[in-house]
Formats: C-alpha cells, sequence, structure tokens
C-alpha cells in the first residue's frame, strides 16, 4: 500500500492506493475530511476495430451508505443515476477524453464511487482528481495527469475546496480541473462576478492543481505500472499530398457556404468524389483517403482564421449572427419566448405552479426541493436528422444544468415569487450554442410569464483557434457548429449586464495564457451587452400580471402560534377550508400562508376563513359576540373562533345589574368592545361602554 498527501487550504487531501480494488488496472482512495471516493480506471485487453472514436465511458455513483442513510422508495436500492451523478460524469470525462492518445481505440472505463460522505465536503471534485490520479497509476498511456479543484469567493478571498457553509456565503462556485501546464474544463455558477474576479479565480484554482498534480506524479513514481507505448504509424507523405491538391479548393469553397445544411451536403459530396477517386479494391487507402480529408477539414478553418483573418462564414471575430425574438407566441401557456440565433433556434416555455409542483431530490445527503427548474430538449430534426425520442441524455441533462445555473441569481426569492417554476427549452434548429439560446431564451419567457427578475441574462459561446508553435491565435465570438467542433476551445459565459451568473469552458490545447482568458472574457462581456440589448428591443422587464391561465397566489402572513388553528386537529380544518373553496393551501413553518386558485373569489373567501381564524382582539374594537357560558359575576363571550373574554356583570348595563341570567341568555349574540387585553392573554370585554355611546345619539 503507498498513501500520499498534501494540505490544500489548511485541510488534508490524501491518496491510497494498493489496498482496495487491486485487480483494477488503476485505483485509488481520495479523502479529505470524511468524505471519501474510490475511483478506478480499466481498459479491455483487446483495441476494438474499425472506430475512428474514443471509446470511454466515465460512471460517478453515490451511495446512501456512505452518509449512513437508506434510500426511499419501495425498492430501498440507488436506481438510475440523478442530475448530480450525470453531471458529475461529464465533469470527470470532459478533462479526460482530450489527452488519451490518437487511435487508443481500447474499451475504457472509470468509475468513481462515493463510499464516504461528511456534512463538510462535496465529493464530486475529488472524483475528477482521483480519475486523474487512477490513470497515472494506470498502464494506460494518458499524456497528461490532471487534478480538480473547486474554488470560492468568501469575503474578498479565494477558497480552494469550500465547505458546504463556506460555499453558501460565496458569490462564486467553480470547478476547474486541468494539468500542470493547462487548464482543461471549467465549470461555474456566480453572483455576477466581475471578469476580473473570475480570472483571479481561475488562477488560484491552477496554483493548487499544480501542487495536487505534483503529489500524484510522486505517488505514481512509486506505484505506477509501466505505459503502454503506442506504436507511431508511419504517415503517406505522398499520398496527403495528393489527397490535399485535390481536394483542398472545393472543399475550401464547400465549407464557406453560409447555410449549414447546403455547405454539409457540399462537404460530403466533395469526400464522395475523393472515394470514388481510390479504386473500390484498395479498401485501405480509401479508409486513409477519409482520415486525411478530416484532418483538411480543420486545417481549411485555422488556414482560414489564422492566415486569412476572417471566418469560414465572413464574420469578423467578434461579430454575432443575426439574432431575432418573440414573446407570448403560444397563447394557453404561461410564458412563450423563441430566441433565433443565426441557424440556432430555441423555443422555451415557463410555466408557473405552486409549493406543491416543487421537485423532490434525495440525495445521499438527505431529501431537498427545488422550485426553479430548467429542462432543455434537442430533437433530432434540429440538425435535419431522424433518430429515437427516448429520455434526456447526459449532453441533455448538461446543457439543461448550465442553463439553469445561468438563471438561479437573478430568480426571486420564494417570499417575493411563492410560484414555482419550470422552463423548458426545445431545440428547434442547431448551429453551434444551442444552450447559450437557452439562457437567452428562458430569461424572456420567465418575463413573458410575469416573473419578476432581478435582471435579464444572456449567453454567447466564445472559441478559440491557437497555433501553439508560433503563438498566434484568434478568439471568436458566437461560435458555429465547425467552430466549435476544430476549434481549441469552448467557452460558454452568461450573466446580467452588471456580471457573471454561468460559465463553462473546455479546453483541447495544452496551454492557455491568462492574457487569452482575459481577451476571451472581454469579448465574452461585449456579446452579452449585445444580446441583451438585442433581447430588450422585443421585451424590456417583466410583465406586471402573470398570465390568466396562470394560478393565482396570494400570501399572508399568520402568527405562527396560530398555524396550528388553521390546520386543525389532525389537519381537518384547512382541509374544510380547501373542500368549502377549492383553492389550494400551503403554510410554512415561519408562518407564511400561499392560497392558489384559478378563481379570485374562492381565494378571497379562503383568505377570509383563514384571518378570521387567526385574527387577534384589538384594545378599543367592537366585535360581534355569542355567550357560551353565563357565571354569577359576569359572562364569557366568544368573539372569534376559540376566542372568549369576560363581560363582567358591571360592564353588562347602563344600569345596576342584580343577576346575569336577567339580562343575556346562552347563545345569545350582542356586540361588545374589547377593553383591554393582558399579557396572559385574558380579554375583558364591555357591553355598557357601546350603550353609553349610543345615549347621546338617542
Amino acid at each position: 500500500m503507498h498513501t500520499r498527501s498534501l494540505e490544500l487550504g489548511n485541510r488534508a487531501l490524501s491518496f491510497e492506493t494498493g489496498k482496495l480494488a487491486k485487480q483494477a488496472d488503476g485505483s485509488v482512495l481520495v479523502r479529505m475530511g470524511d468524505t471519501v471516493v474510490l475511483v478506478t480506471a480499466c481498459h479491455a485487453a483487446s483495441p476494438r476495430v474499425g472506430i475512428d472514436f474514443l471509446p470511454l465511458t466515465v460512471d460517478y455513483r453515490e451511495f446512501t451508505y456512505a452518509s449512513g442513510r437508506i434510500p426511499g422508495g419501495f425498492f430501498k436500492r440507488e436506481g438510475k443515476p440523478t442530475e448530480k451523478e450525470v453531471l458529475t460524469s461529464r465533469l470527470i470525462d470532459r478533462p479526460v477524453r482530450p489527452l488519451f492518445p490518437a487511435g487508443w481505440a481500447f474499451e475504457t472505463q472509470i468509475i468513481a464511487m462515493v463510499v464516504s460522505a461528511d456534512t463538510d465536503y462535496d465529493s464530486d471534485v475529488l472524483a475528477v482528481t482521483g480519475a486523474g490520479c487512477a490513470l497515472a497509476l494506470s498502464e494506460m498511456p494518458f499524456q497528461k495527469t490532471i487534478a480538480g479543484v473547486r474554488v470560492g469567493f468568501v469575503d474578498g478571498a479565494y477558497v480552494i475546496n469550500p465547505t458546504f457553509a463556506q460555499r453558501k456565503a460565496s458569490s462564486l462556485d467553480l470547478i476547474i480541473a486541468g494539468s500542470a501546464d493547462a487548464v482543461m474544463m471549467v465549470e461555474a455558477g456566480a453572483q455576477e462576478v466581475t471578469e476580473e474576479q473570475m480570472v483571479g479565480a481561475l488562477d488560484a484554482g491552477h496554483t493548487a492543481i499544480k501542487q495536487i498534480v505534483a503529489t500524484i506524479d510522486d505517488l505514481a513514481k512509486a506505484a505506477g505500472k509501466k505505459k503502454i507505448v503506442m506504436p507511431a504509424k508511419e504517415a503517406n507523405h505522398d499520398f496527403y499530398r495528393e489527397v490535399e491538391e485535390k481536394v483542398y479548393v472545393p472543399l475550401s469553397e464547400a465549407m464557406r457556404i453560409k447555410e449549414k445544411l447546403e455547405s454539409y451536403g457540399r462537404v460530403d459530396q466533395v469526400l464522395a468524389d475523393l472515394v470514388a477517386s481510390v479504386p473500390e479494391a484498395e479498401v485501405e487507402r480509401r479508409l486513409e483517403a477519409k482520415k486525411i480529408f478530416k484532418g483538411l477539414k480543420e486545417k481549411v478553418l485555422r488556414d482560414e482564421i489564422l492566415q486569412r483573418r476572417h471566418r469560414l462564414d465572413g464574420r469578423k471575430f467578434d461579430e454575432i449572427r443575426a439574432i431575432w425574438s418573440e414573446v407570448t407566441v403560444l397563447p394557453r401557456v404561461h410564458g412563450s419566448a423563441v430566441f433565433t440565433r443565426g441557424e440556432t433556434q430555441a423555443l422555451v416555455t415557463a410555466t408557473l405552479g405552486t409549493a406543491d409542483d416543487q421537485q423532490k431530490i434525495e440525495t445521499m445527503d438527505g431529501e431537498t426541493y427545488k422550485r426553479f427548474m430548467l429542462h432543455y430538449n434537442f430533437p433530432p430534426f434540429s440538425v435535419g436528422e431522424t433518430g429515437f425520442m427516448r429520455g434526456p441524455g447526459r449532453r441533455e441533462v448538461g446543457h439543461g444544468a448550465l442553463a439553469e445555473r445561468a438563471l438561479t441569481p437573478v430568480m426571486p426569492t420564494e417570499e417575493q415569487f411563492p410560484y414555482t417554476v419550470r422552463v423548458v427549452s426545445d431545440i428547434l434548429e442547431s448551429n453551434g450554442s444551442s444552450s447559450m439560446a437557452s439562457v437567452c431564451g428562458g430569461a424572456m419567457a420567465m418575463m413573458d410569464a410575469g416573473v419578476p427578475l432581478r435582471a435579464p441574462v444572456a449567453g454567447v459561446a466564445m472559441g478559440l483557434i491557437l497555433d501553439e508553435g508560433t503563438g498566434k491565435f484568434a478568439v471568436l465570438t458566437d461560435i458555429a457548429g465547425a467552430e466549435d467542433h476544430y476549434g481549441d476551445m469552448d467557452f460558454k459565459v452568461a450573466g446580467t449586464a452588471a456580471g457573471i451568473t454561468a460559465l463553462q469552458m473546455d479546453i483541447k490545447v495544452s496551454g492557455i495564457t491568462m492574457e487569452i482568458m482575459r481577451q476571451a472574457l472581454a469579448q465574452a462581456r461585449d456579446g452579452r451587452l449585445f444580446i441583451l440589448g438585442k433581447m430588450a428591443e422585443t421585451l424590456t422587464g417583466p410583465r406586471a400580471q402573470t398570465s390568466q391561465y396562470a394560478p393565482r397566489i396570494v400570501s399572508i402572513k399568520i402568527p405562527v402560534d396560530k398555524i396550528r388553528d388553521v390546520i386543525g386537529p389532525g389537519g381537518k380544518m384547512i382541509r374544510s377550508i380547501i373542500e368549502r373553496t377549492g383553492v389550494k393551501i400551503d403554510v410554512e413553518d415561519d408562518g407564511r400562508v400561499n392560497v392558489a386558485s384559478n378563481d379570485e373569489a374562492s381565494a378571497a373567501r379562503a383568505l377570509a376563513i383563514i384571518q378570521e381564524l387567526t385574527a387577534t382582539p384589538e384594545i378599543g374594537k367592537t366585535y360581534m359576540g355569542k355567550v357560551q357560558r353565563i357565571a354569577d359575576f359576569g359572562a364569557f363571550v366568544e368573539i372569534m373562533p376559540g376566542v372568549d373574554g369576560l363581560l363582567h356583570v358591571s360592564e353588562i348595563a347602563l344600569h345596576r345589574v342584580k343577576d346575569v341570567r336577567d339580562e343575556l341568555k346562552e347563545g345569545e349574540q350582542l356586540l361588545v368592545k374589547v377593553l383591554n387585553v393582558d399579557p396572559s392573554g385574558k380579554i375583558r370585554l364591555s357591553r355598557k361602554a357601546l350603550l353609553q355611546e349610543e345615549q347621546p345619539k338617542a
């Protein structure tokens, strides 16, 4: 067994290998506090023949036993991956995938299992770091050791791997993964932080990553396996030049066509002509021609940008494609918008519900409820293809989570807007950054529904083309599909006019300088402000009223000690109010009561009943009371449901009363005035005071 540890922000991060899961190609136990993640990496014994992609699978799983809990539900065991498990699997996959060598065709799987979880540290970044360590220990020819950290911004200082308590106070929640010399992946949510604060967080995170990578490399040196050597494939330079001379010009012309489907069709035709020029019997040569053609597509794009200094579709580097948008496009939904940028189009809807519609989420930490949800759908027709319409895949879950993270910071509190909100983005066309179109459309749909957002949010996708040899680079605003596929960076930034609310970045090159990062963020800010301006031309802010088809929710605050009166024994009273009025009623622990109904008259009746049940007597106010009990010294009169006051014999009439029963009968109704309410809650009433007030009038 081998162990290594380091201090990270006054906390110990430790690695252990050689004790558990020894038959895996690489395995490691990563620990911080009492949170422990077991991460393994394995590959198949032989490569898959005839594939041109990396067969990598990543699975991250959280087990409720890790926090001493038993799962809910009928089966009492973990089911399909939760949203967090899917998103963390993506977090691991994104920095790992680019670092496998070209031609690696062995089925590869990384599994991260959370086996112990405390209440301080999240396990997701430990899983990312563990994946980098397991691969470093394995025999797989992984090119660089990677690690991941979370960065918070608390009280003006950056915090590495903050606790859950610190994250609540943080204006930034950033996860960064990378190697000793490069940032590979960034995922962030933020409370409108500035571009300079974001750069500082990236710098602080990368500094911590370098320390972790050095520790992992030291462990791999002592306990790692000998790496597989990938045989270098001899390139046929003569054939490459022959293919290039034949297709470069027609391929360039095809890729410069602005309309996506027409461009793709012409590119396919150029490829078909190339393949047809190679004799059918020369199967290997045809396969080689296809590989060369694929590389030439990337070369055309890079030459166009780095040498000729313009993009394939003729745009400037910081130019955004034409934008148009429209709201209230669907008649019966609560809020709707179409947002179109170039050949990317999102139809986004917003639906308002009550507290009953909140999503219950069960994790290994316990149960929580979610009142804002954003769901992203990517039907195959959006790219002119056919396919199965099944549940959302990992990509759809990831894109929806990014858009949701971008919009969450501007959502009103439950006290300000007691609705549950669900936004759905259906992508109708796609050619670059449909997730950012979902952010823009989501903000507009919610404003159309009357959700009082603190500020509109827009998003833009940035790209990078970098020549590592010469250092020449170009930062691209609003990247299209080909620029995303063949570029060196996919950098999505969303936010308000004041600052960033969400960021996602994937980098394919080995190094990116802070100069490039600053330029990309500055260019993204300009693009974001431009898009916000275009959105304002359609809708300047939230509508004053919600849709006529949305439920009407009225909130009132009652004393906490009156909650039991509204609910009643066994819920009898609240059920009675619901049956009588047909409304929905939610009572919160702090005394807030939300009454929801599509009929304003029904809501008013329910509120009147609740106010009557929870009203408190006011000194000097007159009430119609009912005599409940008569005693020698006076009568007890009920002035509110369950609230009695004493009408003393001296306060019954203007004359002296010898026997109370001569004046009053049980069950009799009469007007009384509240004289006093003492600290213990006892109420003194008077009928005589009202009679004295009536005497002058008579």
